[in-house]
């Protein structure tokens, strides 16, 4: 299924010009070698460009399309007109000479044996190069001496001659499209991606540029041991995939992990995303209402958009009228050593994500404080409630990443791993943050507890009328840290919520008659106004709980006291109260 999903995107793409055919992929190239008619380098060129993938603009290798490349691993694999300087020069910077000299050797033997004969300019310069370069001089050359650091980094390197990249000269394309064509022999057998006969693919394209995995690329599908071989198979034949099918589907994932834009990390989990037909509107659509990446509209708009979209209404994005029913795609990526490992893929129209991610958002919904500026709480913020924020890896764990997002986009239960990972994060920084209360209220909803966690209380804002005990003492509580804060300003960095918040929503029989004592002695200390409306408040709460304090609390009455909490220490800070009062 994701492999049939992804061939049919590099057929869209394909179709819109965006990727290569077969035989041809990106790289990214960072010089061109400058030839002239006698193969010599007279001039070392930048093809580099100006991006932005952080907060500051810089230099970077440009992706060009060039000749598919070798997939390699520890052997020497020359490629053709596109290599790093061990292959072109026969020089790198690994402090192996003998190796950079044999992989110059290696690829001279290939271009020779794929040029020789083709009577083209191109053709001859490049050969004229290959049969004057001295490797055991390069690094002495005086064109490549001043650009030597950058040229053995390892980027990859082209030839130009006469204004045109070789790569891109017709006769070279010709030449190698013909050298193509002919390797792709193999055991013949029925695709398993296409359902049509023809070579089958011993090794599967590598994918690169995912964080975390090998620098040289690691595999979704491989079959690098003999415990994974079964019937006298050898690695691919195992499953059997056309050359075709692997490399549409190698080339789209590249394609949808390079591109910036429409991507989002969340924890080592890389999350791609896409539309039948190829359109980026819809990726750039999902991704602001499902992770807020750089919305083009305001918010009254975008919710508006996302209205009309969930109601299955076609509406128009940056010039593009998004159909609710085209099909859409998320994958869910996360490398492990040298291969992936699927945490997730959907499959839904675009409508019926966004009908779910609108779900989410309205249970969700829960006042705030007035320094707080996201109108909705974007996911990678929630998911950045289950981390401790002294821990030294700021990255949710990868299980719950997976089964948040499948939660969320499929309409399902939230996991009990993400209340568990909230309740121990507010545990061990006794504060409840805006995305922690709005996590809990939205699990409840969705995962219903009536007995301990009845709806009454997952509501947007306080509910003085709730008689829910847990409720109930988690209102009590931010009362009483209202008092402590007015009656002893200086002391606000030690409050009760640090000693006590713990213990009183776990065991509050033990604590909160402690708790209330004290709080009728710092009263005395209070001028007439607070001190009278501080024990006014007081009262009316412990009339309505009776001085019901529970032994213990499991851990749903606990989220409801820290709702409670919550709740009533925003309305606390609403304009015009003083400290303790709601209304």
């Amino acid at each position: 299924m994701i492999l049939q999903a992804l061939v049919h995107h590099y057929e869209d793409l394909v179709a819109r010009g965006e990727v290569s055919r077969p035989g041809w992929s990106s790289a990214k190239v960072s010089y061109a070698l400058h030839l002239d008619d006698k193969g010599a380098v007279v001039g070392v060129i930048s093809v580099k460009e100006l991006q932005s993938p952080g907060k500051k603009e810089a230099l970077r290798p440009r992706p060009m399309t060039v000749p598919a490349q070798a997939k390699r691993s520890v052997g020497i694999a020359p490629n053709f007109l596109c290599d790093n300087s061990s292959y072109l020069l026969g020089i790198d910077n690994k402090s192996n000479p003998e190796r950079s000299i044999k992989c110059f050797e290696a690829s001279r033997r290939f271009h020779q044996s794929l040029l020789s004969g083709v009577d083209a300019p191109a053709a001859r310069a490049v050969l004229a190069f290959f049969r004057r370069w001295n490797p055991h001089q390069a690094a002495v050359h005086p064109v490549i001496r001043a650009y030597l650091a950058d040229l053995i980094s390892g980027g990859n390197l082209i030839f130009l001659y006469r204004g045109i990249y070789a790569q891109d000269d017709a006769q070279l394309r010709s030449v190698w499209q013909r050298h193509y064509n002919r390797s792709g022999g193999g055991a013949e057998g029925v695709c398993l991606v296409t359902g049509s006969a023809g070579p089958i693919a011993q090794l599967h394209p590598a994918i690169r540029g995912i964080q975390g995995a090998q620098a040289s690329g690691a595999a979704l599908v491989s079959f690098h041991a003999p415990a994974f071989c079964s019937y006298g198979h050898e690695q691919g034949q195992n499953a059997p995939i056309s050359q075709y099918a692997a490399f549409a589907y190698g080339t789209a994932l590249n394609h949808l992990v390079a591109d910036q834009k429409h991507r989002r990390y969340l924890g080592d989990t890389i999350v791609l995303f896409w539309a039948a037909g190829g359109e980026p509107a819809y990726q750039s659509a999902f991704g602001a209402f499902c992770f807020d990446m750089d919305p083009p509209y305001p918010d009254h708009d975008l919710d508006d958009m996302l209205d009309r979209l969930s109601s299955g209404i076609p509406a128009d994005f940056d010039g593009t009228l998004l159909d609710p029913n085209r099909d859409f795609y998320v994958l869910g990526l996360s490398p492990n050593a040298a291969r992936l490992s699927v945490r997730f893929f959907l499959r839904n129209s675009f409508g019926g994500f966004l009908k779910n991610i609108q779900a989410h958002r309205k249970r969700l919904e829960i006042v705030g404080p007035k320094n707080d500026n996201f109108p909705a709480i974007p996911l990678p913020a929630l998911l950045a409630e289950t981390v401790s924020r002294g821990s030294g890896d700021n990255s949710p764990a990868p299980a719950i990443t997976g089964e948040v997002l499948r939660a969320v986009l499929s309409g399902t239960r939230y996991p009990a791993t993400l209340l568990n990972a909230v309740h121990l994060r507010i545990r061990a920084e006794r504060e409840v943050t805006r995305a922690s209360a709005a996590m809990i209220k939205a699990y409840y909803l969705k995962n219903p507890h009536p007995q301990e966690v009845p709806e009454e209380i997952l509501t947007v804002s306080l509910n003085l009328h709730s008689t829910n005990i847990p409720y109930q003492l988690g209102r009590l509580f931010s009362v009483l840290e209202g008092i402590e804060y007015q009656s002893s300003p200086s002391e606000r960095n030690s409050a009760i919520r640090d000693a006590y918040f713990n213990s009183a929503s776990a065991t509050p029989a033990r604590v909160f008659p402690f708790l209330i004592h004290r709080a009728r002695k710092r009263l005395n200390h209070l001028p007439a106004p607070a001190r009278t409306d501080g024990e006014k408040m007081l009262r009316e709460m412990l009339d309505g709980l009776q001085e019901v304090f529970p032994a213990c609390m499991n851990l749903p009455q606990q989220g409801a006291f820290q709702l409670g909490y919550y709740h009533q220490t925003q309305a606390r800070f609403l304009p015009g109260n003083r400290g303790t009062e709601v209304t």
